[in-house]
């Protein structure tokens, strides 16, 4: 009974159907944040009186910002030197030693970020929603993603947590057998706490200043990610030589900046409603 208590014996394959490899987990819990998120930000346009028709056009840009930028940071943050090698990887398949769809094996959030910025930027010329009034929205939909993405790779046995004597240390069987911390639970839990706290707050008007909600979020999400990391094994063997991983170093100035946002915009006269 003791040891049965000690852990939790996870041996899930990452194929939702076994044998259809394009039908993963991850993909599944990436779809469902998406659409939760989408819904999310249907309600917040129709609670403030505006126009649902931009709001496909205005989440299909941030989106594909998102994953080209998360993409394009997993290669750069993380093992450029593999990529330089084999540039045909980037995409979704391999070539070599016969052709197959891998789908996208390798997408770091802090590159998501930029890029969902970008998009927004993008889509913000044209349609002048204001900058920070859409970021102040997208914060809220953007942690409960999080949340949906650190459950897939939960699913998928991967980002795993350092070993650990706890009760509810978890053995990944397709990895090894040691129990382990379930790191990608405790992201997963706070992802979805700072999503209900952000969308209260909106919801209660609780903010009076454009751009406040999205360093809030800033600094929350990033700040767990830089503590949690503290219980992680590293992803890539070049940060055991590294008294912070490549996570924490890039989390930091992150949440630097929203602790700033959020300072300056406490001492700001602007209104919430206003770009």
């Amino acid at each position: 009974m003791d040891k049965l208590l000690a852990s939790l014996t996870w041996d899930l394959r990452p194929e939702v159907i076994p044998g259809l490899s394009y039908l993963r987990w991850y993909s599944l819990f990436w779809a469902l944040g998406i659409y939760l998120g989408f819904m999310i930000m249907a309600r917040i346009f129709r609670k403030e009186g505006l126009d649902l028709g931009i709001l496909d056009k205005l989440v299909l840009t941030v989106m594909i910002g998102l994953v080209i930028g998360a993409r394009l940071g997993h290669i750069l943050f993380y093992d450029p030197v593999y990529y330089l090698n084999n540039p045909v990887e980037i995409l979704p398949i391999r070539i070599d030693p016969h052709f197959e769809f891998t789908g996208l094996q390798g997408l770091a959030s802090h590159g998501g970020v930029v890029g969902a910025l970008i998009g927004l930027w993008v889509f913000n010329r044209k349609h002048q929603l204001g900058f920070l009034w859409a970021t102040d929205r997208l914060i809220i939909a953007g942690a409960l993603l999080g949340g949906f993405i650190r459950l897939g790779n939960f699913f998928n046995s991967e980002i795993i947590g350092l070993p650990a004597q706890i009760p509810w240390a978890v053995v990944f069987s397709r990895i090894d057998s040691v129990p382990r911390h379930p790191a990608q639970l405790y992201e997963a839990t706070f992802y979805f706490v700072v999503f209900l706290l952000l969308y209260r707050i909106w919801k209660r008007k609780k903010f009076s200043k454009t751009g406040f909600l999205t360093g809030l979020g800033l600094a929350l999400i990033f700040g767990q990610r830089f503590l949690i990391e503290f219980l992680k094994e590293d992803q890539v063997s070049f940060e055991s030589s590294m008294t912070l991983n490549m996570g924490q170093l890039l989390s930091i100035p992150v949440m630097v900046f929203g602790l700033s946002m959020m300072i300056l915009k406490r001492k700001s006269s602007k209104p919430y409603h206003q770009a």
